[in-house]
């Protein structure tokens, strides 16, 4: 199979949003690497899925994505790749990279270097990208904050893995994890192997709250969501199933526009924000029950 190369280089703050869009078009694989004060974004798109009508078409939206955020408009360019060098090339863009005070998320087909932190081995596949997103970031650093020996925790939305694998790693008892993306449950699965963690310290499943509510035996004492605003929105009247009175949450993927209307949702839901934390145009927020 023929891929295209797309580049894009933009504002950092851009990344984000770069990435949901990218992924929207069926792009895999992203990369992202610092070109000094600019960002540059690597995805692949297999070529039968789209002409270069398609992706002119992709630059005009991406270049509206950055306008509605008073962002530059970025920079696109493609290039044709073959198979044999799309199946590795992403790889070479990532590198270790430290998150928080206390991890080190390394790619799990490298050596980590010598550290104090805590390692977190991650292959992200083709799927999910390269590197650690603001939204992904903020959502570690604030389970970072928790106290999480001997707790528990639901991860909504998990993606690659990393958020519940990342509480076990810094002392939870143990966290269930479920991804309505199948290639995404897989991923999940595949990197709690590749970090040593037993299958029932970790249970996985494709779905979403309903499924969460038959893998957990009891509420569980923090609930991770790294999905988009709305989302969380919708998700917030099923979360009472699988919390207790004690329960909070570390919520991500949510632009600092959209606070005030997350914030007003989880009132009317029982909950409230104890901690914002802000990077770019992203907040992470951990909310707790107001009961």
């Amino acid at each position: 199979m023929a891929w295209w190369e797309i580049r894009l280089r933009g504002d950092p703050a851009f990344e984000e949003s770069a990435f949901w869009r990218l992924t929207a078009w069926g792009c895999s694989g992203t990369a992202t690497e610092a070109e000094g004060q600019r960002q540059c974004v690597r995805a692949y798109l297999p070529q039968a899925d789209a002409s270069e009508g398609d992706l002119v078409a992709l630059t005009h939206q991406l270049q509206q994505d950055a306008a509605a955020l008073d962002l530059a408009p970025p920079e696109l360019s493609w290039q044709p790749l073959a198979e044999a060098d799309w199946a590795s090339d992403w790889k070479q863009y990532w590198a270790p990279q430290a998150v928080g005070e206390r991890l080190l998320v390394c790619p799990a087909w490298q050596d980590p270097p010598p550290t104090e932190r805590i390692v977190l081995r991650l292959d992200p596949g083709v799927a999910f990208g390269t590197g650690i997103h603001p939204t992904t970031q903020l959502a570690l650093e604030l389970l970072e904050q928790q106290d999480l020996r001997g707790r528990t925790l639901a991860d909504v939305g998990c993606g690659s893995g990393i958020l519940a694998i990342a509480a076990l790693l810094l002392g939870a008892e143990s966290a269930c994890a479920v991804d309505t993306d199948a290639i995404a449950a897989n991923a999940t699965q595949a990197n709690r192997d590749a970090n040593g963690l037993a299958p029932e310290r970790l249970r996985v499943a494709q779905g979403s709250v309903a499924q969460l509510r038959s893998l957990i035996a009891a509420p569980a004492d923090g609930i991770a969501c790294n999905i988009l605003a709305p989302t969380i929105i919708e998700l917030l009247p099923e979360l009472d199933a699988i919390a207790h009175a004690g329960t909070w949450g570390a919520l991500s993927g949510i632009l600092g526009e959209q606070v005030p209307r997350v914030r007003d949702a989880l009132a009317q839901h029982g909950w409230r924000i104890r901690h914002r934390r802000d990077w770019l145009n992203w907040s992470g927020l951990t909310v707790a029950r107001t009961g």
